[in-house]
């Protein structure tokens, strides 16, 4: 099978990266892949710089196109025919409605939502049930941590909290850094998760909008328990007082829900442990390859993969 991954982010977000996974996860099963991309992620991966004459040329000689992001979507609605067409919906955003939205979403054969959540707003948008499935984030492999380590609290020192540093309203890290002044601990206000997850204690992921929230798989898959908005696709992850603690985007909230982690280590060890059960189980990037190949299948009636 022959994939044409279209991707128009210009940084390595989250998006970026499930994309990288992706294509490594294909490659390793076999299948031939054309990248077409921007700055960042054509330094991590082989392709070529996103144009229209591109996206044309290279259309007329894959099986599929995947479109990982919104303007990927409507570059590949727009000189992708004959094909079909995968679009990855990682945003919690309602669709818009407007004429131009919804030939871009009739043009899509399926579309594959990062949460239950985004899976819904779609449906209700008025996109057909039968174009729509899950197919949640991947964690990395390597990144789950084998070692089980006891939970901190602040009896034991001083609480090292973690959280995205992210240029965006919709993640209001300010309220995180309230928070923690509020209870002396010290924050790490991290631009990179995996160097900095492991050196914090708790981490706090806030937003206002979220399709999933791939940097709480993340966590959980360091065995660090979690403090997480209340919002769109992040309670499937973060199962109050289960698999973590919701919070509401208040500095009050926030702050309670830190002190409960900090001052309650079996509450903290117990979601630590029931997290990452559950994302060694459900959420690796191996799974995540699996499910997106076999929608890739689906269109091309192939058999399976044998191993």
């Amino acid at each position: 099978m022959k994939i044409l991954h279209v991707d128009t982010g210009r940084g390595l977000r989250g998006g970026q990266r499930q994309l990288l996974m992706l294509l490594r996860g294909l490659k390793q099963r076999g299948h031939e892949q054309v990248l077409l991309a921007q700055d960042e992620v054509l330094r991590q991966w082989p392709g070529r710089e996103v144009s229209a004459p591109a996206l044309w040329r290279a259309s007329r000689q894959v099986d599929i196109v995947h479109a990982h992001s919104g303007r990927a979507h409507t570059l590949a609605a727009q000189f992708c025919w004959g094909k079909p067409i995968v679009v990855s919906r990682r945003v919690a955003f309602p669709l818009n409605q407007g004429l131009l939205s919804r030939w871009k979403y009739g043009r899509a054969n399926k579309l594959l939502a990062v949460s239950g959540y985004v899976r819904d707003q779609l449906i209700a948008a008025g996109i057909p049930q039968e174009k729509v499935c899950v197919v949640y984030d991947g964690v990395e492999s390597a990144e789950l941590s084998g070692e089980r380590v006891p939970a901190v609290t602040r009896l034991d020192r001083p609480l090292k909290v973690v959280t995205p540093r992210i240029d965006d309203v919709l993640k209001p890290s300010a309220v995180v850094a309230k928070a923690c002044e509020r209870i002396g601990a010290e924050l790490i206000l991290s631009g990179d998760l995996k160097r900095d997850i492991p050196r914090g204690d708790i981490f706090v992921y806030l937003s206002e909008s979220e399709g999933l929230g791939s940097a709480v798989l993340l966590a959980m898959a360091h065995r660090k328990p979690v403090v997480a908005s209340r919002v769109g696709g992040l309670p499937e992850l973060v199962i109050d007082q289960h698999t973590g603690l919701l919070a509401d985007n208040t500095v009050e909230s926030v702050t309670a829900a830190i002190e409960r982690l900090a001052g309650d280590a079996e509450l903290a060890q117990r979601c630590i442990d029931t997290a990452f059960e559950r994302v060694s189980g459900q959420f690796t990037d191996a799974i995540m390859v699996e499910r997106t190949e076999a929608v890739y299948r689906s269109f091309l009636r192939e058999p399976p993969a044998t191993e």
